[in-house]
């Protein structure tokens, strides 16, 4: 019997209750995103099948694992990004909307090399870079705030969105 129609179709379902369980159940969470610019001055943004919206390419930082190792990582698995010089940290975010207990450290890279355009998978649904007048129109209030913090010289936000 052939059960992978089963699992591709509650895959997501399971996904979202899994991150709602998490959301109140883990300690204070730490996660990492990547302002990633390139030579041409567009941002690359990530499309998830778990939330909804545009994003900054990241994730959750691991146990045992640096926000530097977390980065590199998150922008190899969503982007085949691969840094060719460290990335600057922005700043540090407290993201009140996903819980009380949730920051974020936003790094901006300029320099990397891209192995290829990623194919969607059961995470990625998109991925691509953007001009900052031609960011899909879903593109997350937080991550048009991160965009703008470093790119336009908006000030600073302590949080998220």
């Amino acid at each position: 019997m052939n059960l992978q129609p089963l699992r591709t179709a509650l895959e997501p379902a399971l996904r979202r209750v899994f991150h709602l369980y998490w959301r109140f159940a883990r300690g204070m969470t730490l996660g990492v995103r990547g302002l990633v610019v390139d030579a041409e001055g567009r941002v690359f943004l990530v499309k998830h099948s778990y939330v909804s919206g545009w994003h900054l390419p990241g994730g959750g930082v691991e146990v045992g694992e640096t926000c530097h190792e977390a980065l590199t990582r998150e922008l190899w698995e969503e982007g085949q990004i691969e840094l060719a010089a460290p990335a600057v940290l922005h700043g540090m975010f407290f993201n009140r909307r996903v819980s009380r207990r949730d920051h974020v450290a936003v790094y901006v890279v300029r320099t990397f090399r891209q192995a290829g355009v990623p194919a969607p998978n059961r995470e990625i649904i998109a991925t691509g870079f953007y001009a900052l007048d031609a960011l899909p129109e879903d593109t997350t209030r937080g991550t048009r705030r991160r965009i703008a913090e470093v790119l336009q010289g908006a000030p600073l936000s302590p949080d998220w969105s």
